[in-house]
């Protein structure tokens, strides 16, 4: 008992004093494996094994490359220190020097609903596709949206140092801007005629509050997939669609039949229109023209009434004789009718 009570007391992990016997055992084992597996020349040997991985560490971590569509961002002791552009470059090494490779020259891509693969966002983490789609339109209708946003990182120093989780926020805000913009509209809008409209308004919010938080990125794209009713309105929902579809097709129809008969008739007008406009112009040019004759005629009988007046006469006969088939001359002065005068040029025909 003095025995194990003494020497041992100042070091009793030693040789194992003052343990169970059992545990002493293992311990001994344990000390003789680590002795034999340290280099030869004891505790500097392993310093100079140390030293050498050291080396090696160092000069492995101290230079790193940059691909030609990113560029590093470099830390000394965690605090910012440059962007270094594509190439081969060198650090300090051993952490004190820690570079960070973003992506500016890649279009990155956020998925709402669905996913693609190959395609997700190396800063976009799994989420519950079927949770961001379900919304609420402007007339209390739900509907499933879902929405693509392509983006780029445009300040990397902003990217990775203003926003804790920049591409997990930039999901919320498109969440977010995107129920704000559905919840504006009617079902309607939103699955039909409304979706160019969402996609410019989205992308206008969503530049601004990236822009608002300093986020780093750039929005260039908000683009709508798929829009469908809920599971049990959808076939409802579908009905509805063919009906109005249906609608469309017969208004589409008589526009067809307006647009067929409806410029026929208004060219019929026009030209009615223009033939009386014709006839009316005719007829008053016309009378004018009579009109002015009478005036010129009256002015010269004035001057000379028996002249005139013969002429008249004369003029007169020249019009009407060649109509007459049968003609009769009549003397004044006999009283007598000539029945020889083969006035209409019939030879061997009289009067």
């Amino acid at each position: 008992m003095a025995r194990s009570n003494g020497g041992n007391r100042g070091n009793p992990w030693e040789d194992g004093g003052s343990l169970p016997p059992d545990v002493a055992d293992l311990f001994r084992s344990g000390r003789n494996r680590l002795r034999n597996a340290l280099p030869q020349g004891g505790p500097r040997g392993l310093t100079g094994f140390a030293l050498v991985a050291l080396i090696l560490v160092g000069i492995w971590t101290a230079y790193y490359t940059v691909p030609s569509d990113s560029v590093a961002v470099v830390q000394r002791f965690g605090k910012y220190l440059k962007e270094v552009p594509p190439g081969l470059h060198f650090k300090i090494p051993l952490g004190v020097d820690l570079a960070t490779i973003v992506p500016v020259k890649r279009q990155l891509k956020q998925e709402f609903g669905f996913s693609t693969r190959g395609a997700r966002d190396p800063y976009q983490s799994p989420r519950d596709g079927k949770r961001e789609t379900e919304m609420v339109t402007g007339d209390l209708n739900a509907a499933l949206v879902e929405w693509v946003v392509q983006y780029r990182i445009s300040d990397p120093a902003k990217f990775l140092f203003e926003v804790r989780e920049p591409a997990e926020t930039l999901r919320y805000v498109s969440e977010s801007v995107m129920r704000e913009v559905v919840g504006d509209r009617t079902v309607d809008e939103v699955i039909t005629i409304g979706r160019q409209e969402i996609e410019s308004e989205a992308l206008m919010k969503m530049e601004a509050l990236s822009t608002k938080y300093e986020m780093g990125v750039s929005i260039d794209q908000v683009q709508l997939k798929n829009i469908n009713p809920p599971g049990p309105v959808q076939e409802s929902f579908n009905e509805v669609n063919q009906a109005q579809q249906e609608k469309e097709k017969l208004i589409n129809e008589a526009r067809r039949d307006y647009n067929k008969v409806i410029p026929l008739a208004e060219g019929e007008k026009d030209q009615r229109i223009r033939e009386a406009d014709g006839y009316r112009i005719k007829r008053i040019n016309e009378a004018e023209g009579d009109v002015s004759r009478f005036n010129a005629l009256l002015a010269e009988y004035t001057k000379a009434p028996e002249v005139t007046r013969r002429r008249i006469y004369i003029e007169t006969l020249q019009e009407v004789m060649p109509h007459i088939r049968s003609k009769v001359v009549v003397d004044e002065q006999s009283q007598g009718i000539l029945p020889l005068l083969n006035i209409d040029g019939r030879k061997g025909e009289l009067p």
